[in-house]
C-alpha cells in the first residue's frame, strides 16, 4: 500500500466525504488514490476556492473540511483561504503537495518552505518525512482543528513520500474530548455579577453558534430578561422575533445598539472573539465590566476589562447559571426603543421602489423570499455591513459572513459547499461585483458541473463601494475604487447558468422567487445605489441615545 492511500484511509476514519482542490504534479499520487476511495474529490477552478469551500463545510458541520493543493503557486494560493478560515475558528485541514525530500535542501524548481509559510495562519502543521507517520499525523491535524477554539491546521506531503510503500499501520482511533464545565468559584463570582447588574445586556459571538448552545443562551436571557445582540458571526443564536433580540452589533461606527452598550452595566459576552469585532468599538474607554463566558479565557485588551471569566463549555456554564441565578420578572426594558427602532427601519423599505436599489429594500426582498432556515452567504464588501445590519436572522448559521480575516470572494464558494451539506435549504450567495470576479465567477463552473442549484446575488455598483464608503467619510472623495463589468447575465448564462437582470425596483422579489425554484445556478445582476451609505454614516451621527 502506497503512503498516498494510507493518507486517504486515515481521511476516512475521519469521516471525510469531500476534498476540494486542484490537482498537480506533486500530488499525482494521492488523485490516483482517490479513484479507489469513499471520498469525492470536487475538483475546483481555484486553490482559494478550495479553502473557501472547506471552511465553509467545516463551519456547518463541525468536522474539518478538507482542501488539497499542489507546492509553490498551488500552495501559496490556498494560504488565503486556510487563513481566513483558522481566523473564523473554522476546523480546516490543509494539504499540500512538496518536491521530494530529495530537492528540500537546496534552491528547487516550485519549492518554498511551506512549513514555514503555513506555520502563523495554522493551528498546527507538519510534514509527512517518513510514510509511517501518516496515521499519527493526520489524527493530530483533526483533533488540534477540532478542539476549542477550532482552526486550520496543514499537512505537507511530499511527492516521493506519498508514493513509498508502506507495510504496516492503519488509521488511529478517533476520539473526542469534552469541553470542562468553569470552576464554581468563577461560576459564584458570575452569579453574584449578574444579581447585583441593573442593566445586563448580552453580546453573543461565533461561539455560541460554534458550540450549539443556542438554546441555552436563549433560556439564560429568558431567565435574567436581559437584551441581547450579536457579532456578525453570532447572527441567528436569538430569534430576531424575539423581543429580547437586538440584532447585530458589529459596524465600525455609531449604531442603534450603541445607545443599548452606552447604558449597560455589566456586559456579558459570551462565545465573543476579539477577531470579529475590536472591543474599541463598542466599549473605547474600557469602563463597561466585562463577564467572560467562553472556552477559552479573554485576550488581553484596554478596552475589554474583564471582571470574571468563565470558561469551559459555554452550553453547560450557561445552563448551570441558569439554574443558579436569580429570575428577573420584568425585563430589562433600557433597550425597548432600540428594538423599536431596528425593527422600523427595516420595515421602512417594504414598498420603496428608487432605482438603483437602495441597500436596504435589497436586503428586505432577500429576507422575504428566504425561509427561516435558508442559508445566505455575504461576502466582503459594502453590502456586508447592510446584510449584518438588517439581515435579520431566525436561527444560527443561516446568515454566513466571514469576519475574522474577511477575505474577498468566499461567497460562492462557501455557496457551494453550504449546498452540499444541505440539499434542502435554498443557498444564496450575495456577494458585490467586486469580490464575484475575484473569485465567485471561477467557482460559478464548479457549481454548473455539480449541478448545485444556487443563487448567486450580485450587488453592482461597478466600484470596490466599501473602500469608496471609508474613503468619502475620511477625505470626503474617493481614490481609485472604479472598475468596470461584463454583461453579468451574458457570463451566466455563457457558464450554463440561468441569468436574471433587475431593472426596477419591483423586479427583485419575483426575481428571487424565481431562482430560487430553479434547478441550476442563477445569477442576479442587482444595481445598488451605493449613495445610501454616507447618508447611513450621517444620519446615524445624530443618533441621540437620552
Amino acid at each position: 500500500m502506497r503512503s498516498a492511500e494510507l493518507l486517504l484511509k486515515c481521511l476516512e476514519n475521519e469521516g471525510v466525504e469531500y476534498i476540494f482542490g486542484v490537482p498537480g504534479e506533486e500530488n499525482l499520487d494521492v488523485m490516483d488514490a482517490l479513484l479507489e476511495s469513499k471520498i469525492k474529490f470536487i475538483t475546483t477552478r481555484h486553490e482559494t476556492g478550495a479553502a473557501f469551500m472547506a471552511g465553509i463545510m467545516g463551519r456547518l458541520t463541525g468536522k474539518p473540511g478538507v482542501c488539497l493543493a499542489t507546492l509553490g503557486p498551488g500552495a501559496t494560493n490556498m494560504l488565503t483561504g486556510v487563513a481566513d478560515g483558522n481566523m473564523d475558528r473554522t476546523p480546516i485541514v490543509a494539504i499540500t503537495g512538496q518536491a521530494g525530500l530529495n530537492r528540500l535542501h537546496k534552491e528547487s524548481h516550485q519549492a518554498y518552505d511551506l512549513i514555514a509559510m503555513y506555520h502563523p495562519v495554522t493551528k498546527w502543521n507538519a510534514r509527512i518525512s517518513k510514510p509511517d507517520t501518516v496515521p499519527e499525523i493526520v489524527r493530530k491535524a483533526f483533533k488540534i482543528a477540532t478542539n476549542e477554539k477550532p482552526g486550520a491546521t496543514h499537512i505537507e506531503f511530499p511527492e516521493d513520500v506519498a508514493g513509498t510503500d508502506v507495510k504496516d499501520g492503519g488509521p488511529l482511533e478517533v476520539t473526542e474530548l469534552k469541553g470542562a464545565r468553569a470552576s464554581v468559584k468563577s461560576l459564584s463570582e458570575a452569579r453574584t455579577l449578574i444579581n447585583k447588574a441593573k442593566h445586563p445586556l448580552l453580546l453573543v459571538g461565533n461561539g455560541v453558534t460554534r458550540t450549539k448552545a443556542a438554546d441555552e443562551l436563549v433560556a439564560f436571557a429568558e431567565k435574567i430578561q436581559a437584551p441581547v445582540t450579536e457579532t456578525f458571526m453570532g447572527k441567528g443564536a436569538i430569534s430576531w422575533t424575539h423581543p429580547l433580540s437586538l440584532m447585530t452589533v458589529g459596524l465600525t461606527f455609531k449604531d442603534y445598539i450603541t445607545c443599548g452598550l452606552e447604558k449597560t452595566d455589566l456586559l456579558i459576552a459570551i462565545g465573543y472573539d476579539m477577531t470579529e469585532i475590536p472591543p474599541q468599538r463598542f466599549n473605547p474607554e474600557g469602563k463597561i465590566p466585562v463577564l467572560h463566558i467562553d472556552t477559552k479565557n479573554a485576550e488581553v485588551d484596554s478596552a475589554y476589562p474583564v471582571v470574571c471569566n468563565v470558561v469551559g463549555d459555554i452550553a453547560e456554564n450557561l445552563t448551570e447559571l441558569t439554574e443558579s441565578v436569580d429570575k428577573r420578572n420584568e425585563p430589562v426594558d433600557f433597550t425597548k426603543p432600540i428594538r423599536k427602532q431596528i425593527l422600523d427601519e427595516f420595515d421602512n423599505y417594504e414598498k420603496d421602489t428608487n432605482f438603483p436599489l437602495k441597500p436596504q429594500k435589497v436586503v428586505y426582498d432577500l429576507r422575504k423570499v428566504l425561509g427561516e432556515g435558508d442559508i445566505t452567504l455575504s461576502d466582503t464588501g459594502a453590502h456586508k455591513m447592510w446584510m449584518a445590519r438588517m439581515y435579520h436572522c431566525y436561527e444560527p448559521n443561516t446568515c454566513l459572513i466571514s469576519n475574522g480575516l474577511a477575505s474577498m470572494g468566499i461567497s460562492v464558494p462557501g455557496a457551494i459547499a453550504a449546498k452540499i451539506v444541505h440539499p434542502e435549504k435554498q443557498v444564496v450567495a450575495v456577494v458585490g461585483d467586486g469580490a464575484f470576479l475575484m473569485q465567485g465567477c471561477a467557482e460559478l463552473e464548479t457549481a454548473v458541473r455539480l449541478k448545485l442549484p444556487i443563487v448567486i446575488l450580485i450587488w453592482r455598483d461597478n466600484a470596490y463601494g466599501l473602500i469608496e464608503w471609508k474613503q468619502e467619510l475620511e477625505f470626503d472623495r474617493s481614490s481609485n475604487i472604479k472598475f468596470g463589468n461584463p454583461d453579468f447575465v451574458k457570463l451566466a448564462e455563457s457558464f450554463g447558468a440561468k441569468g436574471i437582470r433587475i431593472e426596477k425596483a419591483e423586479d427583485l422579489q419575483h426575481a428571487l422567487k424565481e431562482a430560487v425554484g430553479e434547478k441550476r445556478p442563477v445569477v442576479i445582476d442587482c444595481p445598488v445605489d451605493y449613495s445610501e451609505n454616507v447618508k447611513l454614516t450621517e444620519r446615524l451621527k445624530k443618533l441621540d441615545c437620552d
